[in-house]
C-alpha cells in the first residue's frame, strides 16, 4: 500500500506530518509483520531525514543518458533537432548543439538519427541514499544543484520500492503540481493533501485536489495549524466531497519540536489517537481493512 502525502503550495506541513505518520506506522504495525517504507520524493529539498534521522548505509549515483556526435558520421540534416520535443538539440551548418541540462533522455535522437551518428553518454543528475530508521526502511533523493529535472530521479527512487502493494510505502511528495509531483504520487493507492487554513491555501488545494482527480488518485485533507479560516476548507470539502481527515491544531509545542528537528510523538503521545483516526479512515477509503 503507497500513501502519499502531497500539498499545492509548500510550507503546509506536509513533512512534518509524512515523518510523524511513519513514525505512528512504526510502532503500529509493529507486531504485524509489515514492511514499512519511506521515501522522501522532494529530491530538490529533501529534508525528511532532519526529522527521521536515518542510518544511511548505501548511496547510489543516478544517471540520465545524453545524446553525443559523431562528427565523421552526422551530415547535419536536422532530423534529430526535428524529434526533440525539448529544443536539447540545434542544427547549424557545420556544427550541432547539445544542450545536455534540457536533454529528458528519451533517446528519440538516437533511434531516428539516419546517419547513426548519434549516441548516448551519462550525464550525472543527483543521488539516492538509503538507510533506517528504527524499523523504517528510509529512502531519498538528492538533486544535484543547477540541475533543472527533478522527475528523472523520481522515476529511479520509486524503482527501489519493488512489489510496493505488498508493504507500506510512505511518500512525502514535493509541493506544487508540476512533473516531479506528478511522477511522485503515481500508483498511490491514497494520497492525503495537508493545507493550512488561508485563502492562499484553499487556493493551492484546490490546484492539487484537481490534479488527483485527473490522475483517478483517491485523497483526503488534513488541515494543519488548525483555527480560524478553517470554514473555508471545510466548506470546499463538503462541495467537492473529499473526506477532512484530521485537523492539527496550531501549538507551539509542535513548533519547537519542529526546530529541534524532533517528531510530534516524541514529544507529545496526545496525537496517537489522532493519527490512529487518520489511519484507520484512509484503510476504510481504499478499501484496505485487512491491514488493521
Amino acid at each position: 500500500m503507497i500513501i502519499s502525502f502531497a500539498s499545492g503550495k509548500g510550507g503546509t506541513g506536509k513533512t512534518t506530518l509524512s515523518t510523524n505518520f511513519a513514525v505512528f506506522l512504526e510502532e503500529h504495525l509493529k507486531n504485524n509483520g509489515s514492511e514499512l517504507y519511506f521515501l522522501d520524493c522532494d529530491v530538490e529539498e529533501p529534508n525528511a531525514a532532519l526529522f527521521l534521522k536515518p542510518i544511511i548505509d548505501d548511496t547510489e549515483r543516478v544517471n540520465i543518458m545524453v545524446p553525443t556526435v559523431d562528427f565523421t558520421k552526422c551530415n547535419f540534416c536536422g532530423k534529430c533537432a526535428e524529434v526533440c520535443a525539448y529544443n536539447a538539440i540545434a542544427v547549424m551548418k557545420n556544427n550541432v548543439l547539445i544542450f545536455a541540462e534540457l536533454c529528458h533522455g528519451c533517446g528519440g535522437c538516437t533511434l531516428l538519427c539516419p546517419k547513426k551518428a548519434i549516441s548516448e553518454i551519462p550525464r550525472e543528475i543527483g543521488l539516492i541514499e538509503k538507510g533506517r530508521a528504527g524499523r523504517i526502511n528510509f529512502l531519498h533523493g538528492r538533486l544535484n544543484v543547477g540541475e533543472p529535472m527533478a522527475t528523472p530521479l523520481i522515476k529511479v527512487l520509486k524503482k527501489q520500492i519493488q512489489d510496493a502493494r505488498s508493504k507500506i510505502t510512505v511518500i512525502d511528495v514535493p509541493p506544487g503540481t508540476s512533473c516531479p509531483v506528478i511522477e511522485s504520487v503515481k500508483n498511490s493507492d491514497f494520497t492525503v493533501l495537508v493545507t493550512e487554513p488561508t485563502p492562499f491555501g484553499l487556493n493551492d488545494l484546490h490546484l492539487a485536489a484537481e490534479t488527483l482527480k485527473k490522475l483517478k488518485i483517491p485523497a483526503g485533507v488534513i488541515i494543519n495549524r488548525s483555527g480560524k479560516g478553517d470554514q473555508l476548507i471545510e466548506k470546499y470539502c463538503r462541495e467537492k466531497e473529499l473526506p477532512l481527515l484530521l485537523k492539527i491544531p496550531m501549538d507551539i509545542e509542535i513548533a519547537k519540536a519542529y526546530s529541534r528537528g524532533e517528531t510530534i510523538f516524541s514529544r507529545d503521545r496526545r496525537y496517537q489517537t489522532g493519527f490512529n483516526t487518520l489511519f484507520k479512515k484512509i484503510l476504510e477509503l481504499v478499501d484496505k481493512r485487512d491491514i488493521l
